[in-house]
This record gives C-alpha cells, sequence and structure tokens, in this order.
C-alpha cells in the first residue's frame, strides 16, 4: 500500500479476536505484548544457551580457531580430491585467547549467550512482527507476502551460517597469523567476540537483499533497468564488500564476493517479476469499463 494512503484514523478499523474495533491504544497494547513474547523468547533462548555455555563458546564459537574445524577439513579434502595434495589444507595458527577485565568471563558469557538467543529466535520474533502487520493489510496484500516469514529468516540464518562456515575461518586465520617484529599475538576474549559477530551478523543482514529489492520494488522505488544499468558498479561494490567482511586474500574476497553478486541477481530476477505483475495489473485495470 502507498505511503500517501495510510490514514491512521483507519487504523480503528481493525477488530481483535473477538471482532470489536481497537482503538490506537488497543494497538499500542497489543504490540507491547508482541514485544514481550519477542523478549521472553530472546530470554529462553539465553538461559539455555547459558546453561551449556562450554558447548557455545568452546564448540561453536571458539570453533573457527580450531584445526578440526569443519570448514578447514572441507577443504582439504577437496584439495586432495583435486588431486593438489595438501595445498588447500590450511588451519588457523595456535594462539591463547586471554580475559584481562575483572568479571570479564562472566558478562561476556552473559551477552553472548543472549545475542546469540536473538539469532536463534529471529524467526519467532519475526512472526510477532508479521502477527501485528498482517491484519492492517488487505486480503490480496497479505496473499502476495504469505511466506515472508519463512523466506527472511531462511535468508538471514543461511546468511549467518555462511558467514560462519566461511567468512570466519578465513578472517580468524589472517588475522591470528599476522604479526610484528617484537609482538606476540595473543587475542582478548572480548576481541574474539566482536570478530565473530562482525563475521557473522552482517552476512545475515545482507542476505536479505532479495526482501528489499522485492518491498522497493512493489513501492516502485527500484525497477529491473535500473539495476541492470547499475549492474557493472554492483560488481565493484560487491568486491568493496568483500573486502570489507574478508581479510586482503584474494581467494576469500572471491569466495565471498561470488554469493553476494548472485544475491544482487536475484533481487533483479525478484525485480522484473514484480514488474511484470504491476504491468498484468495495470493492462486489466485499463480492461475494466469506466463506472
Amino acid at each position: 500500500m502507498p505511503l500517501d494512503q495510510i490514514d491512521v484514523d483507519n487504523m480503528t478499523q481493525r477488530t481483535n479476536s473477538s471482532g470489536k474495533e481497537m482503538t490506537f491504544l488497543d494497538h499500542l497494547e497489543e504490540l507491547r505484548w508482541h514485544i514481550i513474547r519477542s523478549l521472553l523468547a530472546i530470554g529462553v533462548a539465553g538461559i539455555v544457551l547459558f546453561i551449556f555455555q562450554d558447548w557455545l563458546f568452546g564448540t561453536v564459537l571458539f570453533g573457527p580457531t580450531h584445526k578440526e574445524f569443519l570448514s578447514f577439513r572441507l577443504f582439504c579434502s577437496i584439495s586432495h580430491s583435486l588431486g593438489m595434495g595438501d595445498n588447500m589444507c590450511i588451519g588457523p595458527p595456535e594462539f591463547k585467547i586471554q580475559a584481562i577485565g575483572f568479571g570479564e568471563t562472566f558478562i561476556t558469557s552473559v551477552k553472548v549467550c543472549f545475542l546469540t538467543g536473538l539469532v536463534i529466535a529471529f524467526p519467532y520474533i519475526f512472526w510477532e512482527l508479521w502477527r501485528f502487520i498482517a491484519p492492517g493489510l488487505h486480503e490480496k496484500e497479505r496473499a502476495a507476502s504469505r511466506g515472508a516469514v519463512f523466506v527472511c529468516s531462511a535468508l538471514f540464518i543461511f546468511g549467518v551460517l555462511f558467514g560462519y562456515f566461511m567468512v570466519a575461518p578465513f578472517g580468524v586465520r589472517w588475522l591470528g597469523g599476522y604479526t610484528l617484529p617484537g609482538v606476540e599475538n595473543t587475542p582478548t576474549l572480548g576481541s574474539i567476540i566482536n570478530y565473530m559477530v562482525m563475521f557473522t551478523l552482517p552476512s545475515g543482514l545482507f542476505f536479505e537483499l532479495p526482501v528489499i529489492i522485492y518491498v522497493l520494488s512493489k513501492i516502485g522505488f527500484v525497477t529491473p533497468g535500473a539495476m541492470r544499468k547499475f549492474r557493472r558498479y554492483a560488481i565493484v561494490l560487491t568486491l568493496i564488500i568483500a573486502g570489507v567482511l574478508t581479510p586482503p586474500d584474494p581467494v576469500t574476497q572471491f569466495l565471498v564476493g561470488i554469493p553476494l553478486y548472485i544475491l544482487y541477481e536475484l533481487s533483479i530476477f525478484i525485480s522484473a517479476r514484480v514488474a511484470r505483475q504491476r504491468k498484468l495489473r495495470e493492462q486489466e485495470e485499463d480492461m475494466l469499463p469506466a463506472k
């Protein structure tokens, strides 16, 4: 629905489960409960992760710092399959992680558990948001947006996993192995966590690009023609983003840049489909007899 057609007064026409029309204060109360349920989901996930924090830190968060990590073993297996020997058998450097602040381990544990809980609860949070928005949409808008919760959640989770298994291992290997004369590389607990967040969460957000393009195409802000003209600049922008997300390693930038560019091409396809649907709808409206 175009923004200029939204009328705040019409919000009172929305009805609750009992069929009564809802006032503006009723909307605020409903939104409050959606937020409370979302926070409870994050809290429950965070508490469960805190109970199993040894597994969370030792196996998951610090996984890319271990030579037995899945990505390192996979690249080594591919190297042997291609007859390249151990040329692609890479691994992280050996280093110890230190906590230098008083209470840093406890505070970091709490922060990480609830941040990871936010990632795990993302599908439920988005579902709660959709439950609040959907009743205010027309039937055609709800039908067109069916599956939005699943698609957005899947893209976000897939992006986080891509950052975890592809970006993080190479980032840890490069940054952990970069040294200066007379300087011993002993990273702190906080720095490791910050970089793991930087390697994963931005990837999850970047993978939402097709959804963003779909919305922008719906409101007419983006067209497939404009995106095709911008393609050559998109390639350069993709390489820049890959360079920011990854260490200055051409192989790593290549592995990260290709999926990002595929997302851009997929976004062009989505925008073109939205444009075709809009054109068909306009033709059908023109064929209707004038009142």
